[in-house]
C-alpha cells in the first residue's frame, strides 16, 4: 500500500466531476505530482446524483466554450484511457414558443456555428420528424442540437479519475480535508491522515464549497457566494410505445427541453426522464431549521413532487406518452447555484495561490472544459479563452447570504429565460446605494444594479410604461427609447449628469510606484497633475485590464476602474507588489458624478466653483464646487466637453442637489453607453478582454514598446507588430432594422465569418446603429463591406474610419 503523499504541487478537494477533471487536465499539462482530497468516494456529492445531460447549448460564449470543449473530450475519453462510459449522443430538439424565444435560438446558433457547432433552426414542421411523439400545439419552433446527449457521470469521473492515476497524479478518497494553514508562502492542507504541503489549493468541494471557503478567510478570503437548491426530476416505468420505437430505430428519441415551459425531458432506458426548474422551488440548509449535515454523501432528500405538479401536466400535454406509465423513481438531491446560475471558476479573490472550480449548477457537461480552464489558471496564470462570466471575482463585498439565497431562487426558477438587453431581475438589488440615491428615484430613475451599486438606467416620465413586461424584447425600442435620446440630447446640447456610485478606486504611493507601474503597463505614465489610460497586458499581450491613472506627485497615484473589476484589478495591482508600497481600496468611501455637455463649464461657473476651469483635456485638480471640496478630472466618456466630480460620499448627495439644480439634466447608464460607443470607447469585459491583444484591441497609441521596462506580454507583442494582427478593432455602421448587434454576433464577408461584434448600439447623435468588433486584419479597411448576423438576419455593415463617428477630432472634448 502507498504511503500518505505528505507534500505535492496542488491539492485539490473534492472527488465530483469537476475535481476529477482538473486532475486529469493538470496531469495532462505536466503537472503530475497533485494530489485530490475526497471525504468519501468519488462522485459522493451532486456528481452522483446528476441527469447527465450533456448540451452545447449557451448564450453565453465562454460557456459555450467550454461545453464544446467538453463534449469533444468526452466524445474520446472511453478509448483515451480505456474506461468504458455510456455516452449516448442523441441529439436535442429545444422548443421556442415566442418570436423572442426563436430569435435567441437563432443567436446561439450564429455563435456556435463560430464554434464549429452544428445547431440547426427547425420549424414547427420539421419537429415531429425529430420526436414523433410531441404535440406541436402553440409552438413558434425549436433549435436542434446534433450534440446533445447524456453520459453516466458516475462512469465519466471515474474515466478521469483513472486517466489522471495512469500519467501519475494521486487521488485519496475516504480522507476528509479538515483546515488549512500557510507557512513560508505555501499551503498545508490538514486532513484526517495527515498533513500536505503544497503550492496551490483548489477548491472543488461541490455543495460544501462554501464550507470549504471559510477556511481561507484569515488569508484574505471571503464567504463563497451560493446557496444549495433542492432539484428533483423523476424516472418513469416502462413505456411500451417509446420501447417499441426504439427497438425499431436503434436509436433513443432526442432529449426535448421545453424552455419556455421550463423542463427537459430525457429518455432513460426504455422510459422518460422529467427534470422541472419550477418557479416554487425550494432552497435548502439556509435556515436554522434546517442546517446543512457534516456528512451528505449518497443522500437525497424527501420527495417532495407536489411543487412540481404544473410541469408534469404540462410535459405530459406535449408529450401524451408521458402519462402512460407511473413513476419509478424520483431523485431529489442537492445542486449549488451562484447567484447568476453559473459556476466559480478561477483565482480565489484575495488568496495568493489558491483557486476555486465549484459551484456547478451544469457541472456534466461543464466539467471536461472547467478542468482545462482551471488547469490553465494554475499552471500559467491565464486562460485560453476570456473566462469572466465564470470568475469568482465577479462578486464582490454584496453577496451576503441573503442576497445568495434570493437570487439562487430567482435564477433556478427562471433557469431557461432570456436574458433581453433592457430587463433587470429583481431580486437582490438595492445592496449599494448612493448617497444621492432618493434624488434619483424622485426625478424618475430607473435603476439597474452595477457590482452591487444601484445606478440609474434612464429616466423615465409619468405614463412610461415600467412594467416589466416591457423590457422583456430583444428589440431597440421600448418606453425608454424617447427619453434617452432626450438624456442623449440634453448633453450634447446642453449639459447632463450622470450619478455613478461605485467606480473602483485605488490609491498607489511608495518610493517606486511610478516605477512599479511602468513594469505592469504597456504604455507611459501622465504627468503630475495629469491624466491617462494604462493597458495591463497579460504575458501574451492580451488585454488583462484597463485603468485610469491619476498621477498627483511622482509616486503617488489614483488608479479607477470599471465597477465590476474591483476584486480583479485589485489582484492585476497585487500581482507581484514590492514591500513598501501602500495599495488600498477606497471604492466605497467616494462618489462620481459625470457633469458634461458644451455647457458645463457655465454650471460649474454658477455653482461658484474654485478651480480652473480652463485647465486642460486629462488633467485633474483639487476643487470645491457649491462650497464642497472634491476633486475635478477633465475628461468625459461621453466624448462632450465635461468633468467628474469625484468627492467623499457624505457630500455626493449635496453636490447633485447642487448641480441638478444649477440646470443638469440627469441621465442614465444607457444614453452614457450610447455615447461611448459612438465615440468608439471600450467597454470593459466587452470590447476589452483576454481573447483580444492590445493591438488587436486597436490600442497601438497606448503601446510602448521601446520603454525599457519589460512588462508582461512585451515579447508578444514585438512579435505580432512584425508578423502583424489576425484581426483588428473596427467600427461599424449597421442597417441593423429592429435590434442592435449584441456581443458576439457574427461578421460575414462572401459568405464566411471573418469576425464578431464586442458590443453595439443605437447612437443618437450621429443617428444610426453602431457596432464594435473584431473582424479579420485585411477587412478592418474604411468602406470595407461586411454583414452582421443579428437574431438570424444579415444586416449589411460598413468599416468606419478608425476614428470616433462623433466628434472624430475631439474638438467638443477639448473645447
Amino acid at each position: 500500500m502507498s504511503t500518505f503523499p505528505t507534500t505535492a504541487r496542488v491539492v485539490i478537494i473534492g472527488g465530483g466531476v469537476v475535481g476529477t477533471s482538473a486532475l486529469y487536465h493538470l496531469a495532462k499539462a505536466g503537472w503530475t505530482d497533485c494530489v485530490l482530497l475526497e471525504k468519501n468516494e468519488l462522485t459522493a456529492g451532486s456528481t452522483w446524483h446528476a441527469a447527465g445531460n450533456c448540451p452545447s447549448f449557451s448564450t453565453s460564449w465562454a460557456v459555450m466554450n467550454m461545453q464544446r470543449y467538453s463534449l469533444g473530450l468526452y466524445a474520446g475519453l472511453a478509448e483515451a484511457v480505456d474506461y468504458p462510459m455510456n455516452y449516448h449522443v442523441t441529439g436535442s430538439v429545444r422548443l421556442g414558443h415566442s418570436r423572442e424565444r426563436m430569435q435567441e435560438f437563432e443567436r446561439a446558433r450564429a455563435m456556435g456555428r463560430y464554434q464549429g457547432l452544428d445547431l440547426e433552426m427547425m420549424a414547427v414542421s420539421d419537429i415531429k420528424d425529430r420526436y414523433p411523439f410531441i404535440e406541436t400545439h402553440d409552438l413558434a419552433g425549436a433549435l436542434w442540437d446534433p450534440d446533445d446527449g447524456d453520459i453516466d457521470p458516475a462512469q465519466l469521473t471515474q474515466a478521469l479519475a483513472k486517466g489522471a492515476r495512469t500519467m501519475g497524479a494521486r487521488i485519496e478518497r475516504f480522507c476528509s480535508a479538515t483546515g488549512i494553514s500557510r507557512e513560508g508562502g505555501e499551503w498545508i492542507v490538514h486532513t484526517d491522515k495527515g498533513d500536505i504541503r503544497c503550492e496551490k489549493v483548489v477548491n472543488a468541494a461541490g455543495y460544501y464549497a462554501q464550507r470549504v471557503g471559510e477556511w481561507f478567510k484569515p488569508f484574505g478570503g471571503r464567504t463563497v457566494p451560493m446557496t444549495v437548491m433542492s432539484h428533483q426530476y423523476f424516472l418513469t416505468e416502462e413505456i411500451p410505445a417509446l420501447a417499441d420505437w426504439t427497438r425499431e430505430n436503434g436509436r433513443k428519441v432526442p432529449l426535448l427541453r421545453d424552455v419556455d415551459s421550463s423542463y427537459y425531458l430525457r429518455q432513460d432506458k426504455n422510459g422518460l426522464n422529467l427534470g422541472p426548474y419550477e418557479r416554487n422551488c425550494r432552497a435548502h440548509w439556509v435556515t436554522p431549521d434546517d442546517p446543512m449535515p457534516e456528512d451528505f454523501s449518497f443522500q437525497l432528500y424527501p420527495d417532495d413532487l407536489e411543487r412540481l405538479e404544473w410541469y408534469i401536466e404540462d410535459a405530459m400535454a406535449r408529450v401524451p406518452i408521458l402519462g402512460t406509465a407511473g413513476v419509478g423513481r424520483v431523485i431529489n438531491g442537492p445542486i449549488p447555484y451562484a447567484p447568476d446560475g453559473l459556476p466559480l471558476l478561477g483565482p480565489m479573490p484575495g488568496v495568493p495561490n489558491a483557486f476555486e472550480a465549484c459551484v456547478f449548477t451544469f457541472g456534466i457537461t461543464q466539467g471536461g472544459g472547467a478542468g482545462k480552464v482551471l488547469a490553465e489558471w494554475v499552471t500559467e496564470g491565464q486562460t485560453e479563452w476570456d473566462m469572466w462570466s465564470c470568475d469568482p471575482r465577479r462578486y464582490t463585498d454584496y453577496t451576503d447570504q441573503d442576497y445568495c439565497n434570493q437570487k439562487a431562487m430567482e435564477t433556478y426558477g427562471h433557469e431557461y429565460a432570456m436574458h433581453f438587453p433592457h430587463h433587470s431581475w429583481p431580486a437582490g438589488r438595492d445592496r449599494k446605494l448612493s448617497p444621492a440615491h432618493d434624488q434619483v428615484l424622485a426625478k424618475g430613475g430607473v435603476m439597474g444594479a452595477y457590482n452591487g451599486w444601484e445606478r440609474a438606467n434612464w429616466f423615465a416620465q409619468e405614463g412610461d410604461d415600467l412594467s416589466e413586461a416591457a423590457t422583456q424584447t430583444w428589440e431597440r425600442a421600448g418606453p425608454w427609447t424617447d427619453r434617452v435620446r432626450e438624456e442623449v440630447e440634453a448633453v450634447r446640447d446642453d449639459v447632463g449628469v450622470l450619478d455613478l456610485p461605485g467606480f473602483s478606486r485605488f490609491n498607489l504611493s511608495g518610493a517606486g510606484a511610478a516605477e512599479y507601474l511602468r513594469g505592469k503597463i504597456a504604455g507611459g505614465l501622465p504627468k503630475i497633475g495629469r491624466m491617462n489610460l494604462g493597458y495591463f497586458p497579460d504575458s501574451r499581450g492580451r488585454i488583462l485590464t484597463e485603468m485610469s491613472i491619476l498621477r498627483h506627485d511622482e509616486d503617488v497615484f489614483t488608479l479607477i476602474t470599471a465597477a465590476t473589476a474591483q476584486w480583479h484589478d485589485r489582484d492585476v495591482l497585487r500581482d507581484g507588489l514590492p514591500d513598501g508600497l501602500g495599495l488600498t481600496d477606497h471604492t466605497g468611501k467616494y462618489g462620481t458624478l459625470i457633469v458634461t455637455g458644451p455647457n458645463s463649464r457655465a454650471l460649474f461657473a454658477r455653482l461658484e466653483t474654485k478651480a480652473d476651469l480652463t485647465a486642460p483635456w486629462l488633467s485633474h485638480q483639487t476643487a470645491t464646487v457649491a462650497g464642497i471640496p472634491c476633486a475635478l478630472a477633465r475628461v468625459s466618456f461621453a466624448g462632450e466637453l465635461g468633468w467628474e466630480i469625484h468627492a467623499a460620499n457624505a457630500d455626493i448627495a449635496a453636490l447633485y442637489q447642487a448641480v441638478t439644480g444649477a440646470g443638469a439634466k440627469p441621465f442614465g447608464m444607457y444614453a452614457l453607453n450610447a455615447m461611448r460607443i459612438e465615440k468608439g470607447y471600450r467597454a470593459w469585459k466587452g470590447d476589452l478582454s483576454t481573447d483580444y491583444t492590445l493591438f488587436e484591441g486597436g490600442l497601438d497609441r497606448f503601446v510602448k514598446l521601446d520603454k525599457p521596462q519589460d512588462f508582461p506580454g512585451k515579447q508578444a507583442l514585438h512579435n505580432e507588430k512584425q508578423q502583424g494582427s489576425a484581426k483588428r478593432f473596427v467600427t461599424l455602421i449597421v442597417d441593423a432594422g429592429e435590434s442592435d448587434a449584441p456581443y458576439m454576433s457574427t461578421l460575414w464577408h462572401d459568405g464566411k465569418i471573418v469576425g464578431e461584434t464586442t458590443s453595439g448600439d443605437w447612437g443618437y447623435r450621429v443617428n444610426a446603429s453602431i457596432a464594435l468588433g473584431m473582424v479579420r486584419a485585411d477587412l478592418a479597411v474604411a468602406g470595407t463591406k461586411l454583414q452582421v448576423d443579428i437574431f438570424g438576419v444579415k444586416h449589411g455593415a460598413v468599416v468606419q474610419p478608425d476614428q470616433p463617428l462623433w466628434d472624430p477630432q475631439n474638438n467638443r472634448l477639448r473645447a
